[in-house]
């Protein structure tokens, strides 16, 4: 990347930065913007008073006549509003910084808040990407407290913030789009009790991997950070299956004392986690 997508730096193909040897996913999703677009609250028109909505789009107003299961043509038409309220306010960001710009005032920042960005109907619905996770909960506690709480996904902002990491058409860091240029072995890992990261985010990036030497594996009950006592079995399965990658690829002393691939100095591997 020469730029960041307000036309700022830094120019990250003259940094010198290190080469990996391999890239571990764990519990991530496609995207930041991709993810937060999904969680989008679809039913606020106006980003200045949030009351507003359409209450046919709100997931949690209990006169909403579109209950769970959800039907495709409200699917449909609730995805679409999600992405065109990000538009929305992607317009608005952009419309902003050329006001600063116009007033000669190129690099100045203004923060704002972007309310209701935990309402993803997966998390009311469990036949909505389906996997072994418990309906009526997110993995900050309840989707609907959090939708409407101080704290939540990109709740607080700024404008060239909201460009690189949550707009839907600008930021670039897009496991989908970039998955064919990964040229080093990749090791995904989903987790099918993950509320967060839905088998879709896990199959998706694995499908977009360009390298041939790829992995998937599924951890049967992991939540999307491993977190309570009873997830210590599938924190377990998880390092064992990184363990393994690792050895195997001559990423670790072990593995490399085994014979496995060399790994050349100065070089490592890389691993994700989100949100």
């Amino acid at each position: 990347m020469s730029a960041s997508p307000s036309g700022d730096g830094p120019d990250l193909t003259k940094l010198g930065l290190i080469p990996v040897d391999g890239i571990m996913l764990l519990a991530a999703h496609i995207s930041r913007h991709g993810t937060m677009t999904e969680w989008l609250d679809a039913s606020i028109l106006d980003e200045a008073d949030p009351s507003k909505r359409d209450p046919e789009l709100d997931l949690y107003n209990p006169d909403n006549p579109n209950k769970p299961p959800y039907t495709a043509e409200f699917l449909d038409r609730y995805r679409k509003a999600q992405t065109a309220r990000n538009r929305r306010i992607t317009k608005w960001v952009k419309e902003k910084l050329a006001e600063l710009k116009a007033a000669g005032r190129p690099d100045d920042e203004f923060g704002f808040v972007v309310h209701g960005t935990m309402a993803d109907p997966r998390w009311l619905d469990p036949t909505v990407d389906p996997n072994e996770r418990t309906p009526g909960t997110c993995y900050p506690g309840d989707p609907q407290v959090v939708n409407n709480s101080p704290v939540g996904l990109a709740r607080f902002c700024t404008l060239r913030s909201w460009l690189s990491q949550w707009s839907y058409d600008d930021a670039n860091g897009d496991a989908v789009q970039c998955g064919p240029d990964i040229a080093v072995p990749a090791l995904v890992i989903g987790n099918l009790a993950d509320d967060a990261c839905t088998p879709t985010h896990t199959r998706r990036r694995f499908e977009a991997i360009g390298h041939p030497d790829k992995e998937m594996h599924e951890i049967p009950g992991g939540n999307h950070y491993y977190s309570g006592p009873a997830q210590r079995d599938t924190l377990r399965q998880a390092v064992g299956v990184c363990t393994d990658w690792l050895n195997r690829h001559g990423f670790s002393a072990e593995g490399r004392s085994a014979g496995g691939t060399s790994r050349p100095e100065g070089r490592g591997t890389t691993g994700e986690s989100t949100p």
